[in-house]
C-alpha cells in the first residue's frame, strides 16, 4: 500500500476497480454511464477523478453502498487490503445487510447455474434434455 500515499487523485472507474466494487473495469464504466454511482450526491463521469474525502454512493444488484473514500491505491489489492480503501457508513451496512436478509427470505438470491439436480428438474419439466 505504499503507493495510496503518492496518489492524490485517481480516475473513479479504476478506484472502484481497485477497491473490489467491480470485477472489471468496463463493468464499473458501465455501472458509472447507467447512473449507478453518485459522487457527492451527482452523477459523475468515469473519468471524474477522485480524492480521499469524497462521498461516493453505489447502487449494485439492488443493494446500496454509502461510502467515503479514504485511500488511492493505482493497483487491484487483495480484499482485506481493498477495503482499507474506503469507510462505510453503519447505516448503510445495515440497510443493506436487512435488504440480503429479506432477499434471502424470499428465495431471490440466485447462486449462478443450476446443479444436477435442479437440471433434471428443468429437462423433467421442459419435457426434454439439453443435449437434443
Amino acid at each position: 500500500m505504499n503507493t495510496a500515499n503518492e496518489l492524490t487523485e485517481l480516475r473513479l472507474d479504476k478506484w472502484l476497480w481497485t477497491a473490489r466494487f467491480f470485477k472489471t473495469r468496463q463493468l464499473a464504466v458501465e455501472a458509472i454511464n447507467g447512473g449507478k454511482i453518485e459522487v457527492n450526491g451527482h452523477r459523475a463521469k468515469p473519468g471524474r477523478t477522485i480524492r480521499p474525502g469524497i462521498q461516493l454512493i453505489i447502487h449494485k444488484d439492488n443493494l446500496v453502498w454509502e461510502i467515503e473514500v479514504l485511500a488511492l491505491n493505482k493497483q487491484r489489492r487483495p480484499a482485506n487490503e481493498a477495503a482499507l480503501l474506503y469507510r462505510e457508513e453503519e447505516a448503510s451496512q445495515l440497510k443493506r445487510a436487512a435488504a440480503v436478509r429479506e432477499r434471502r427470505d424470499l428465495g431471490v438470491i440466485d447462486s449462478g447455474k443450476p446443479n444436477k439436480r435442479e437440471r433434471r428438474m428443468i429437462e423433467q419439466f421442459t419435457g426434454r434434455s439439453e443435449t437434443d
